[in-house]
This record gives structure tokens, sequence and C-alpha cells, in this order.
């Protein structure tokens, strides 16, 4: 598409460059837009992390957007990047996966020759690096003139330093030897002037050295920003063909992320079947297995609706893929529970994605998997943390890495890491800023405040201290690096690689996408979160267990359901290493919510969170529930949504429900209030929906003051707000662990032991948890612990119901896992299946003296 305009920046790096940008993209979308720009190109250095968030920002503002790249070679060479077509772009992620492949974590390793061969269908700039010598220059720009023929440039770069004539002089020679056009591209790293401090501050971080230290490192100048046409014109006066062949470059550079087009990966197995009916069948064979008995009508209806939903949207092969990576985890063994806004379905559960039956809640589907808003659906599935290695392996090799890697999370600067670098960069002594950051809590994104500076006798208003804050403050906010999802999962049909580059994670054996999770959002890829808990370690246990010392073996779905013991139990607050509920704030509430059926613990789990809290909607419920408070609820529409919760919002699903049928949002601004209001969001972002809100209730008749509190409630999910559909999954987890802990509190004590560390207590709390609810505990003992804790027979009887809890040698501070398989190991050995001293210990285990000082401190 031609532009009107002659000039369109192409040489704009984001904060994606890390620490060597100075703008988000939002802003420079922004800033271009104000200058009447009719496109702009990002082209970070060998990454597409940034090219999303500045994409949707263009497409809100009506502005051309050109997704591109700069390429920094291993030499210093450099070279922008512009594909034209899908299949060009497929290409250049291809290029960066394997530059990102072949080298150690946050590092791009690519030579001349990777361009070469990767780069059909892309406009190519060599830019002139002062990392390279001219006859390098030459060389390079010799090989890509005749690989890429009109569609390589030569970028010139108006630096601003006394020398720009003789510099475009020398580039324009160079462009008229190898043949090749010359285009203007001043380097962009900030959107506004006013942002060189902080660019010059993130060189010092980039080098670790202080703003005094830092000598030529710095810009000369501040003119590294977006300037408008009219200014680049006159720059590049005496070169206007070099500004005319950005928009002409541009022009050709038409691909989009709107070209992205997800296919889920296909079963291998389908044996003839379509996703569908292959979905289908599966679906009632796990039905038939939940129900022995026969499936009730409600459950047979729900089912069949949800697969004629699934069918026309095509999610089949969705549900296919998680419901194998299931059966996986089952068929090792390890137990997993599926949450998220589609896993509480009854197919889900008829799967045995998930465990929570839908005859004990009722979740809509359609807040799931909606025609309507055409959304992706989503599924999290918890596995044990311990084993969920073992899932993400199996993945890796069932998909192939081409096919199959972990989402990306971007790490941000907070305010206490931007007050560390920052007062590091501008040479504040170690003690000040180490002041400073002390008063942050938390995960803060807010700054620090004068009056906390002046509380710790510091003037705010000091010079260098003065513009530490102001610049941290700017930095908040801005990309770190990137880091790995805890277990976002993208799998596709095609090549993975050719969607998105992929690049080596920290840890060994795994790869991640250089794309977050609202990235993927924002262009439409499937995400299937392969999460740990530590609890599902512990349940698991307890079920082992209690198939070897107790009545039968168990699954989650099976444990008895809406069991008054074990109400009784949780009323009382006794709740000491029960899921979720194990806190002095959910003991506490425990007693005042007082709960008596399933879904009362999924708003226990829900309630006491701050966006509940902030949004002053504990105490409402509370009044209401205890029938000091009447229910009331200001219109029909209202009820239908408030009535499970009493006229309180307390999940995140109701606040855009509100936003719907009480203000007048579209399904599509419903879920950007939705995003808005994920965790750890700042409740900034919330605020900006205020308006819309508080004027689309009072038009429709409802009261300011009671818009107003709609609209504070909802601005407390800013920090907090918890989804009902995974408050259910969790209560199931919260019931069983308390159906554990109340019939079997020897069997949960173990398993909650030998699950360490995990929660809030420490195993001393935990033992004698145990003994107040009647476990008769023995010590840990050379001759009969093993490495966990285990149930021996009360008196001796095998077939005695009664059990004591033995301690394993795991609770021996200092102890290793192989010195105790060492001394276990002699102790099978002997002849008597004991030790008969500390001699024979010392001698028959070989154990080092110091091992036998810890055992001896125990009291083994």
């Amino acid at each position: 598409m031609p532009y009107s305009s002659p000039y369109v920046p192409l040489a704009v790096s984001t904060n994606f460059t890390f620490l060597a940008g100075a703008s988000h993209g939002e802003e420079l979308v922004a800033r271009a837009a104000e200058l009447n720009l009719p496109a702009i190109a990002v082209a970070d250095a060998n990454t597409l992390a940034g090219i999303v968030r500045a994409h949707v920002a263009a497409k809100q503002s009506g502005l051309g957007f050109i997704v591109g790249t700069r390429l920094v070679f291993r030499d210093g060479a450099e070279a922008l990047c512009f594909p034209h077509n899908r299949r060009a772009y497929g290409r250049v992620c291809r290029l960066l996966t394997l530059g990102r492949r072949r080298a150690p974590k946050g590092e791009c390793h690519l030579d001349l020759a990777d361009l070469l061969d990767y780069g059909e269908g892309c406009d190519v700039v060599l830019l002139p690096s002062p990392a390279i010598g001219d006859g390098a220059l030459s060389e390079a720009a010799r090989q890509l003139s005749r690989r890429f023929g009109r569609y390589f440039s030569i970028g010139a770069d108006h630096a601003h330093d006394g020398n720009e004539r003789r510099h475009l002089a020398a580039l324009a020679d160079l462009s008229s030897w190898v043949g090749a056009p010359l285009v203007a591209t001043p380097d962009i790293r900030m959107h506004d002037p006013a942002r060189r401090r902080l660019f010059d501050v993130m060189t010092c971080i980039r080098n670790h050295v202080t703003i005094d230290e830092a000598g030529l490192l710095l810009s000369r100048n501040a003119e590294r920003y977006l300037k408008p046409a009219q200014e680049i014109s006159r720059l590049y006066a005496g070169y206007e063909g070099a500004v005319a062949r950005t928009a002409e470059i541009a022009g050709r550079a038409q691909f989009s992320l709107d070209e992205l087009r997800y296919e889920y990966p296909v079963d291998v197995d389908l044996n003839g079947e379509t996703p569908q009916q292959k979905l289908v069948r599966r679906t009632w064979e796990g039905a038939r297995d939940r129900y022995p008995r026969g499936i009730p009508i409600k459950v047979r209806d729900q089912i069949e609706y949800e697969l004629g939903l699934i069918g026309a949207l095509d999610y089949a092969p969705y549900f296919l893929t998680v419901d194998d990576i299931v059966r996986f985890a089952r068929h090792r063994q390890i137990l997993c529970q599926g949450r998220g806004s589609a896993a509480n379905s009854a197919v889900c559960f008829a799967l045995g994605i998930t465990s929570v039956d839908p005859a004990r809640i009722d979740l809509l589907f359609e807040r799931f998997v909606s025609a309507e808003r055409n959304e992706p659906p989503d599924i999290d599935v918890d596995f044990e943390h311990e084993r969920r290695e073992e899932v993400i392996q199996f993945i890796y090799q069932k998909y192939g890495r081409n096919h199959a890697g972990l989402a990306a999370t971007v790490i941000c600067y907070r305010t206490r890491s931007a007050l560390r670098e920052i007062g590091k960069a501008m040479g504040l002594p170690l003690d000040v800023t180490e002041a400073l950051s002390g008063t942050v809590w938390g995960q803060s994104s807010r700054g620090v405040t004068d009056d906390r500076v002046r509380e710790l006798g510091l003037d705010p208003e000091a010079g260098r201290l003065r513009l530490a804050l102001d610049l941290s403050r700017d930095l908040i906010g801005f990309p770190r690096h990137l880091s790995q999802h805890v277990g976002g999962f993208v799998l596709t049909r095609g090549p993975l690689d050719e969607l998105v580059p992929i690049e080596n994670a920290a840890m060994e054996d795994r790869t991640i996408i250089q794309w977050d999770k609202d990235d993927l959002d924002a262009v439409g890829l499937l995400k299937v979160d392969v999460l740990g808990l530590g609890m599902l370690s512990c349940i698991r246990r307890g079920l082992d267990l209690l198939a070897v010392h107790g009545d039968r073996p168990l699954t989650l779905a099976e444990v008895p359901a809406e069991d008054p013991a074990v109400y009784d139990m949780l009323g009382e607050g006794d709740s000491v290493g029960v899921f979720q509920v194990e806190s002095r704030a959910q003991m506490t509430m425990l007693p005042r919510l007082k709960p008596r059926n399933f879904y009362d613990l999924v708003v226990e789990v829900a309630i006491v969170r701050p966006g509940p809290i902030q949004g002053d909607m504990v105490h409402p419920y509370l009044r209401r529930r205890n029938g000091e408070e009447a229910v009331e609820y200001p219109s029909d529409d209202l009820r239908q949504v408030l009535e499970k919760t009493l006229g309180v919002p307390l999940f995140q699903e109701q606040a855009m429900k509100i936003a719907i049928v009480a203000a007048g949002f579209t399904p599509g601004e419903a879920d950007r209030l939705r995003r808005a209001m994920a965790t750890f969001k700042r409740t900034g972002t919330v605020a900006g929906f205020r308006d819309k809100m508080i004027q689309g209730m009072t038009a429709r008749g409802y009261d300011p003051d009671f818009a107003e509190r709609c609209f504070r409630q909802i601005e407390g999910f800013g920090e907090y707000g918890f989804p009902e559909s995974h408050a259910a999954s969790f209560a199931l987890l919260v019931y069983v662990s308390a159906w554990l802990k109340c019939h079997y509190p020897a069997h949960f004590a173990a398993a909650l032991l030998n699950s360490q560390p995990m929660g809030f207590y420490a195993p001393a709390q935990i033992v004698r948890d145990a003994r107040e609810h009647g476990v008769t505990v023995r010590p840990v003992d050379v001759n009969h612990s093993g490495w966990d804790c285990t149930l021996e027979p009360f008196d001796g009887d095998p077939a005695s119901p009664r059990v004591a809890l033995r301690l394993g040698l795991r609770q021996v501070s200092g102890l290793n896992e192989s010195e105790a398989g060492r001394l276990i190991a002699a102790r099978r050995a002997s002849k008597s299946g004991a030790f008969a001293d500390m001699r024979d210990l010392w001698l028959g285990a070989g154990l080092q003296p110091g091992t036998l000082d810890r055992l001896a401190s125990a009291d083994a």
C-alpha cells in the first residue's frame, strides 16, 4: 500500500530492545499518530517480542504498522529486516529462532550468511555500525545487494554530531558503488526528547557503570526521538530520495499480525474419526464411567449442549489436546485437576480433566466458550508440583520443539528493582537505595512517595536523589528481560517457529516463545497451562496411604461429597494444612462464614483476597448471609447476575456481566475490562473504564451512588479479581484436603510432611496439630524410619484400622536423602533388619561423623 507522506520511520527501537530503548511501543505509536505520520515500523534488536503491543496500539489509533526487526550479527554488522508477506514473516521468525537456539538464554548468535539464507521476501537495510570497519561494511553491502537486489538499501542515520554531512556523503558513495539506494534511518530510541535522561541512565545500567563513569558511552544529544516528516526532510536536504525510500519500503512491507491463523494440533490417533466425532465418543465413554448408575438427565442435557457448541466453533481439537495430556498424567499416576474458563464443564468432567461434578455447581458454559465473543476456550491444568516436568517433557516429545513452546513472561521493573538499578547508576550510596527499597511492600509498581522519603530522614528535593526518584518512576513497567511462563504451552499444527521466534529458557531442556499471554490473546493463539500445585502432591500421597492403610482407593471425584463433619471442622477454623484456607485470615473468616456446602467453599476461596477486601465486598456479604442486612437487587437483570452471591459481586465473571447488562458494555469491552482486572495489574488500568461504566448505568436508570459503588467494587478486582471457575476448582481441593484431615488425620499429616516445603506451617506445627487430632506420633528412629513419614499399625496388628504416624528421616535437620538411603540400605542388609547399637550403625552404614551427629541431635 503506497503512503501519501514521503517519510515513514523505520529504525525504531522500543523498550523491548532491553535497556537500549527508552519508550514503550504504545508511546511511540501514539506520538507517530500525533505527528500525522502515515505509519511506523518497530525493529527491536534480534527480537519480535514487542511487536504485538505496538500492533494493537496502531490498530486502535488507525496508524499503519510495519513489522520488522534489527538484526545484530556476531561480527558487529547490523541490518533492518521487513517481511513483505506471511511467508517472509515465517522465515524471519525461523531466522531469529536459529540465532536464539544456538545461543545461551538472552543472546542471539547470527551471521550475515543466515540472513542470506532466510531473508527471501524481505526488504533489507544495512546499517553502518561503528563495530565494523569500512572494508567489512562494503563487503556486507556487496553480498546483500547481490542477494536482495531492488529490495536492498543502505541506511543513513543523522547523528547530529557535526560530521553528518561527511557521513552521508560517504554512505552515498557506498550506495553508488553497490548500486543500492540510500534510505533515511534516523536511529529512534524514544518518543520524546524528555526521555533522554532515562535513556542515558539505562545505558549506565546496561554497561554496569555509574553516570559519573559513563563518559562517551552516553548519548551526545537528545535527538534520537520521533520527529515530524518536515523535520526529517530538512535534515536530509539534498537526499530527498533517501526519505522517499522509507515510504517505498513501508509500502512493500505489508505483512500484518492479523494474517496469523492459529491451527489446533490434530490428534494423530483419530483412526478415521473427525476430531468432533472422537470428542463425542470419548465424552460419553467418560460420562458412563463417572456415573455408573446412569447419567443424570441434567448432566446429559448439559453435555449435549456443550458438545454442540464445541462442534459449531470447531474447538474439538483443543479439548482432545488437553484430554491427551491429562490421560498421559493418569497413566503415570500423576494427580491433576483442571481449572480455568472451560475446565469446569460437563465435558471436562466426563473426560477427567476436572473432578468438579457439574451437578455440584452451576457454571454457565457460555461464560467460557461463547460464539458471541469468538474467544478460544481456556483450560489450566494443575499437576503434582514434583512431577510436572514429566508432563512438560511429554508435550515436547509428542509435539516436537517446532510445534510446542512455553509462553514468555515479561519481567518488568517494579518499584524496588527500579530504585536499586537507578540508585546504583546515579551513584547513590548503597545504604540510601536499600533504605528506599525497604519502604516498598510486595511487588508494588507505584513508586516511593516524597512523604516516605522524608520518614527516612532524607530530603526528596536534594538534586541527585530527586532525579533518581523521578527516573525510577519512569523506569517502572519497562521490560527487563523475558522469562518463562509458569506453564503456559503454545501448541500448533504447523511449525511454531513460523508464528513466533523460539529461544532457550534458563532451565535445561526448556524453550520459550517471545510473546507473553497477553500477546497470545491479542493475536488469537491458543495456550494450555500446565501448572504445578503442591497440594496435589500432598493429596495424591494421602490417597495412596488411604489405599494401603484405609478402606479403599479413591480418586478426587470419588471422595464422599457434602460431609457435614468436614464442614463442622472448617466452621471451627480448624484448617491447619488445608489447601487455600490455612492462613490466619482464612481461619478468622471460616467461623464467620460457617460453610455448609460446596458453594460456600467456592465463596470462601474467593472472598479472602485483596480484590473483594479493597472493594468492600466482604462485610456486606457476611451481613446479608447472617440476616443482618436485607438482600436487594436494583433490577431483575442484576438479580440474575448476583443472586448466588447475595447481591455482592465477588467474582471476575460477575464484574464483566454487570458491565454488560447494567452499563451497556459490549462483550469486547467487557473482555478488555477483564484484562484490566487480571492478576497484578495496576488499578489505574481499570480506572480508565470508570466514566463509561457510571454513565452507562445512570443512563439505564441506576442510582449514581449505586453505580459509583459498583465501580469501586469492580476496581478492587484490579489488584486481584478471582474467577468463579478457578474458585470452584480450588474449592474441590479445599474439600478433599479437609476431608482427609477430618477423617484420616494421620494419613493427612504424613502426606503433608512428605510434600514439604509447602504451605504456611513448619513440620513441628503440623506434628503438633496431628497430636491434637488424636494421632499417635512416633519419633524418628534409625531402626524404623524410612526417608518419608510412614504409617504403622497402632498396636502391632497389621489388620488393625488404627495407625500411628512414624516420622521419617527427612525430618532430621541437615540430613540429605543420599545419606539416609545408605542408612536404610544397610539396615535392610543386616541379618536382624535393625542396628544393634551405635557402633553397628557406624560400621554398617558407613555414615560420615557429621551425619551421626545430626542423627544424635535429633534423638533418632
